[in-house]
């Protein structure tokens, strides 16, 4: 309870002091202060995992289709994944998990 009002006091102090502390920033205030190891790795893998699918979305389709109609060579969803996604973002997200996240 310490820790959650020290981290609204750090975040939201004029609403601390006003005593007018919205219900979803103490929630947000509650995850911060005593599941920030978890509020940290969900973040990083929405990223990452974000990052490997990033070619599959819809914008994305029409920015492909715009540009593969105008002859600029653009990788399909598969060679997007194994051309970069695989080879680069895995890394990086293994590598990310082994330094701060291992127990």
């Amino acid at each position: 309870m310490k820790a959650t009002y020290l981290t609204l006091v750090q975040y939201h102090y004029a609403a601390v002091a006003a005593q007018a502390v919205p219900v979803d920033q103490i929630a947000t205030a509650y995850l911060i202060a005593n599941h920030s190891l978890h509020v940290q790795a969900i973040s990083i893998a929405a990223v990452f995992f974000g990052a490997c699918t990033y070619i599959g979305n819809g914008p994305n389709f029409m920015v492909k289709s715009i540009a593969d109609h105008a002859g600029v060579k653009t990788p399909t969803f598969t060679g997007y994944l194994v051309g970069y996604a695989l080879p680069v973002l895995i890394p990086i997200f293994a590598l990310l998990w082994f330094l701060f996240f291992r127990t």
